[in-house]
């Protein structure tokens, strides 16, 4: 199974019906930290056991997340535990997770997370896995679509989930949504091989891959080039983690850190561990994997990260996402959204994990 059927680029209905007034409880009983109420863990590490829901299911995405895992990172850094739980289409996100406990740090959005902040979730995001978002316009190179202008007149197939960022691209493009034919798709981009659409909505390290191993000749061109810059697979947490387990949290960023230096210096070795241990059940191809951990690092590592470390967030790429949420008509404050006080505190007192 390849991570083809995409999870929603918004995610809105996820957090329907959550009642969001009920997280305190459920965390003060212990919920994911596995933890006492007197701060003691239960099998005698620093910090315990803790759950971290990933945003998709277990692929080369969160090849990081393994290395930190599968090197003891995690341990080291005082857990006795970290159960990286899979998300997918079928799966409460990760904002539902924070808010009832279950979980204790999630991989999301700012899509997704803002919406959630905005109706009453206290979370916040505390750094950033890819400075770039993976989404793209995919199309035959044959018949290239290589700007949203090359858009106008085409048809372009758009999963439901994904057509208020979609219109997103078109606002921030100066492109009416007349002047493009939308075809409801789903998730699936034979479609698009069989020439039904001329365009498609998808990620960049994956159908565009997995079109081209089937010998679909391709190009795209991505939203973050266009209008949209938001980062992707963001860490988030619950504020009351950042002002009570400050140090609990820089333990785990410190072990994140130390995980994807060796993802992004080991496409090959990120690939075996998704296809051979933590993904194994989902017989992932290692080749198309090899490949997508090689694509997913040109959105991992930038001119940004080399100087200041992977996941932070200069205060320019901030304000790009709270414009680019603006657009797709999410109104929020960098304040509301952002904290990467945290992060910058590991740094500064760990250098050489830049």
């Amino acid at each position: 199974m390849n991570s083809i059927d995409r999870r929603s680029f918004l995610r809105f209905s996820a957090m329907s019906g959550v009642a969001l007034g009920g997280a305190g409880l459920l965390a003060a009983c212990g919920g994911a930290s596995g933890t006492s109420a007197d701060g003691s863990s239960s099998d005698g590490s620093k910090y315990g056991k803790v759950a971290i829901q990933l945003s998709w299911i277990k692929n080369i995405e969160f090849a990081g997340e393994y290395f930190a895992d599968s090197k003891g990172y995690f341990k080291d850094a005082g857990f006795g535990a970290v159960d990286l739980v899979a998300g997918g289409a079928a799966s409460t996100s990760v904002e539902a997770g924070l808010d009832t406990g279950k979980v204790w740090l999630g991989l999301s959005a700012p899509q997704t997370t803002a919406p959630a902040i905005l109706e009453g979730l206290p979370a916040k995001i505390v750094g950033a896995t890819f400075q770039k978002n993976p989404f793209c316009i995919v199309s035959s190179a044959a018949k290239p679509i290589k700007t949203p202008a090359d858009m106008k007149g085409r048809k372009i197939g758009v999963q439901d989930t994904n057509l208020l960022i979609f219109n997103a691209l078109l606002a921030a493009n100066g492109i009416k949504p007349s002047e493009v034919t939308i075809v409801p798709a789903q998730f699936d981009p034979t479609p698009l091989a069989n020439g039904e659409v001329d365009g498609w909505v998808s990620y960049v390290t994956n159908e565009p891959i997995t079109l081209a191993s089937k010998g679909f000749a391709n190009t795209n061109f991505l939203f973050a080039d266009f209008g949209l810059p938001l980062v992707a697979e963001t860490l988030t947490v619950k504020q009351s983690t950042i002002d009570k387990e400050r140090d609990k949290l820089k333990a785990f960023l410190t072990a994140q850190i130390k995980g994807w230096k060796d993802a992004v210096a080991s496409p090959a070795e990120s690939a075996r561990l998704a296809v051979e241990v933590y993904g194994k059940d989902l017989k992932l191809s290692l080749d198309e994997q090899t490949l997508e951990a090689t694509a997913q690092n040109d959105l991992i590592v930038s001119a940004a990260t080399k100087s200041d470390g992977l996941f932070t967030m200069t205060d320019a790429l901030i304000e790009q996402n709270i414009a680019a949420l603006k657009t797709a008509k999410i109104d929020i404050k960098a304040s509301q959204l952002f904290d990467l006080s945290v992060l910058r505190e590991v740094y500064a007192e760990n250098p050489g994990l830049k």
